[in-house]
């Protein structure tokens, strides 16, 4: 277990922001990780968790407590039953049961960051998420100060959030577990209507797992959702804010303003959600108010790809990124009635 004091985090995000932590420490183990969240525990000092730092938004002024870097390895599979060590690089899991030739996680190639952040964010893009497969979830419960397993119902997974998401201060990620399906080398059925349209198949059907991994790790790289250190459009938190899940209600008030702002012929983008719930597009929403690819006068700009992503030009701060982020939310508001929700997790600071 390494330890530092007066440490920078910048590094270990992929913002490249924020500053030092008081105390950083690194573990390797299970039992070094509890024993870290204890000692917090013990004398009451603030614990950040940190995995692979690509949904956090660290305040320019750092964090005055102890920073915790899980780091812990370990890649189990046993049939189509797979067991991640939280500190598994995330990616490189997913590209491993490709070659195993199981299905359920291939269109989640490419998303930074460690396993044991995937169920607290429910991960997903392309058609999958990670509540799709997740069968368990051992954590340890820093309140009853216990190693708890919960199942899948117990995680209370909904979209891109989850009981870990909801609570916090509660639960520190050791393991995730998933139930993958061998479909004879096969992708599972391809949900994600721009993937099938590049694969050239219709949606439900199925592709080599191996297509369906390098077409979606070529869609995210062309949107600047994979990490690049000489692409600055890379140095982000991947989508910076959530689709909005709208009641039907709301949806017939904001389908009127779009189509005064926009024009009779213009139809937002809709999703079904759950009866009575419709979702729509951030980046939809974000670019018709005015807000497009490269928007910015700073070191923080929109990714020249994708304006669902903010960016770090190289020379940005916490601050910079912070208001950017204001911006648009305040732009977004004005024009749409909607009030867009940060999906990175803020600490020190916030929108």
């Amino acid at each position: 277990m390494q330890e530092l004091h007066d440490a920078p985090l910048a590094p270990l995000t992929t913002f490249r922001l924020g500053g030092p932590a008081t105390r950083l420490v690194t573990a390797t183990t299970d039992d070094e990780v509890i024993a870290v969240v204890r000692e917090a525990d013990d004398s009451g000092t603030p614990l950040l968790v940190i995995g692979g730092g690509s949904n956090l938004v660290i305040g320019d002024k750092g964090f005055d407590g102890t920073a915790l870097v899980v780091a812990t390895r370990g890649f189990a599979l046993d049939g189509t039953r797979l067991e991640l060590a939280a500190g598994e690089v995330w990616t490189d899991a997913v590209a491993r049961t490709v070659e195993a030739g199981l299905a359920g996680i291939e269109c989640l190639a490419g998303i930074p960051g460690s396993a044991g952040a995937t169920p607290i964010q429910n991960v997903g893009a392309y058609g999958q998420e990670v509540s799709a497969t997740i069968t368990e979830v051992v954590a340890y419960d820093r309140r009853t100060r216990q190693t708890v397993t919960l199942g899948n119902e117990e995680c209370a997974f909904s979209y891109r959030h989850s009981r870990f998401k909801s609570d916090p201060e509660r639960y520190v990620v050791l393991r995730v577990r998933f139930g993958l399906e061998d479909a004879g080398g096969l992708s599972g059925p391809v949900k994600y209507a721009e993937t099938a349209r590049v694969l050239g198949v219709a949606p439900g059907e199925r592709v080599p797992l191996a297509t369906a991994r390098e077409t979606v790790l070529k869609l995210r790289a062309g949107k600047g959702m994979v990490l690049d250190p000489e692409d600055h459009d890379t140095w982000s938190a991947g989508s910076f804010f959530t689709n909005p899940i709208l009641t039907d209600e709301d949806f017939t008030v904001f389908r009127a303003r779009v189509r005064e702002r926009l024009g009779d012929g213009v139809e937002p983008p809709a999703y079904p959600a759950g009866e009575g719930r419709t979702k729509t597009s951030a980046a939809w929403l974000i670019d018709k108010a005015g807000f497009t690819k490269g928007y910015g006068r700073g070191p923080a700009r929109i990714s020249t790809k994708h304006t669902l992503a903010l960016t770090n030009r190289g020379e940005a701060t916490t601050e910079d990124l912070l208001a950017l982020a204001r911006e648009v939310v305040a732009g977004v508001r004005e024009t749409f009635g909607i009030t867009l929700v940060n999906e990175p997790v803020t600490v020190g600071v916030s929108l």
